[in-house]
């Protein structure tokens, strides 16, 4: 199977759970519910991971972060979180600059 980057922005988009940032631990964790987060997480900071390892650039562009993606693998969830190949293979290829892509974040319309 070649791996492309579009079929890495492909697997980054099929992402699967949700991410908050915990306040008392000042990290990012990783739940599949909203309601599982609890008190310490700041609704307005929980995304679905497909959109947490998008980082802005400018106007539509976005880089997509290795750090972003290293944490969600530290979850040790692969299979839930739907951690591809591809981006198994990203994550490895240090030596390559990080993906640029134009996108816009899900619901959000554009006239």
């Amino acid at each position: 199977m070649s791996i492309t980057s579009s079929t890495i922005c492909c697997a980054a988009d099929a992402l699967q759970g949700l991410v908050g940032y915990h306040s008392k631990q000042q990290q990012h964790i990783v739940r599949f519910s909203e309601d599982s987060f609890g008190m310490d997480v700041e609704e307005d900071s929980i995304q679905p991971c497909s959109e947490f390892v998008w980082q802005p650039l400018q106007g539509d562009l976005m880089t997509l972060s290795r750090a972003r993606l290293g944490l969600l693998l530290e979850q040790r969830v692969d299979e839930r979180l739907n951690i591809s190949e591809p981006l198994r293979v990203y994550l490895q290829r240090s030596d390559l600059p990080e993906i640029i892509a134009e996108r816009r974040k899900a619901g959000i319309v554009r006239s």
